[in-house]
């Protein structure tokens, strides 16, 4: 079961986050999509997925990537958007230090022009150094770089957090940037 709610979190990924048309659906603000939409759609395309597979991933998934509203009726990706969406969430001041986890062969680069959104409409930052851990460590060993967010904030940089805690900015500078322990 569990090997099946990764596919199944792989797959809302895909359309919610990336591809919503090729299922036939349409972002409403926020990113919301009908749930009952969504599980026609999937099934439709050959992918069913029942009510209890749907809840079981958004109420389980580890980096709570999904979420429903309060009515339980739509759903819809907290963050990592490469099309284009308003998720309504508002500008926060964030805490002084947040962590962005990469890998060595993006460290130099990184460090010289900052870090970049590139496809997606931010920069995805955590709070703590075990979770930059965990996503560096997608791609191989883990750098963890520290992101001077308050000082960012005071110069005037805007700052989003997204349902599941994930800070979002437009750009990091690579003045804001360190390596240090």
């Amino acid at each position: 079961m569990e090997k099946r709610l990764i596919t199944v979190g792989k797959y809302l990924a895909k359309y919610l986050r990336h591809s919503p048309e090729k299922l036939g659906l349409t972002l409403q603000p926020g990113g919301w999509v009908p749930v009952d939409d969504l599980l026609a759609a999937a099934a439709k395309h050959g992918f069913p997925i029942s009510d209890d597979e749907l809840i079981e991933c958004v109420e389980t998934n580890e980096k709570r990537r999904f979420s429903f509203d309060a009515t339980g009726d739509m759903i819809r990706a907290n963050q990592g958007h490469s099309v284009e969406v308003d998720l309504q969430l508002e500008e926060r001041v964030p805490p002084e230090l947040l962590y962005h986890g990469t890998v060595e062969r993006f460290l130099t680069s990184i460090l010289a022009t900052g870090l970049n959104k590139a496809k997606r409409h931010h920069v995805h930052l955590s709070k703590d150094v075990e979770t930059a851990t965990k996503v560096g460590a997608r791609r191989g060993r883990p750098i963890i770089l520290k992101v001077a967010a308050g000082k960012m904030h005071r110069d005037g940089h805007t700052f989003l957090c997204s349902t599941n805690g994930v800070w979002l900015t437009a750009f990091v500078p690579p003045d804001y940037l360190s390596t240090d322990p």
